[in-house]
């Protein structure tokens, strides 16, 4: 993280986190995915998100980033259970709200979830799929340490297809 990072936690996803799931659904944020959704698919994303925090079985969490000096949420990030090449692995994503980027919080919660993921011991291997074309989001895969495996033609949203840099991070060995 750059010198100006800001000190984050992150916090389980929450009923109370809509608002911050629409103020991520900014044009400029989801620009190179698909763009922004409409109210009836953020408020179904929202209540994957709801279960997927409230669930223990390992199949993956979501967060909201919160900056320690102000308490204030920052962005969003998590990770999920995806059939990646015949394998089960972990993907992982993230957006940080346009007031907090540029700031090293993008890269600071990516570092946070990958440790949950790390701690939930259920795959090996936890990667990110960013557009080529979004280079900060491939510059946090390479400040938190992932490994560029490759291009890949990724879906997202589901039947969109995205060229996008295949980034994966070992989790180590269970």
């Amino acid at each position: 993280m750059g010198k100006n990072a800001s000190t984050i936690r992150i916090e389980p996803w929450s009923e109370d986190d809509f608002d911050l799931l629409r103020a991520a659904n900014a044009p400029e944020l989801m620009d190179h995915l698909g763009g922004p959704e409409t109210d009836e698919q953020l408020a179904l994303r929202h209540r994957r998100y709801v279960d997927l925090s409230a669930d223990r079985t390992g199949r993956g969490r979501m967060f909201r980033i919160v900056c320690e000096a102000d308490g204030r949420a920052a962005g969003t990030v998590g990770f999920w259970e995806n059939t990646w090449n015949g394998r089960q692995v972990y993907e992982t994503g993230w957006s940080v709200l346009p007031g907090f980027q540029g700031r090293g919080i993008a890269t600071a919660g990516t570092l946070a979830a990958v440790e949950q993921a790390r701690a939930a011991r259920k795959h090996r291997f936890l990667h990110a799929f960013p557009s080529v074309d979004n280079g900060p989001s491939n510059a946090v895969c390479r400040k938190a340490g992932f490994t560029l495996v490759g291009e890949c033609d990724f879906e997202y949203p589901p039947g969109q297809p995205l060229r996008s840099h295949d980034w994966r991070i070992d989790l180590g060995p269970f």
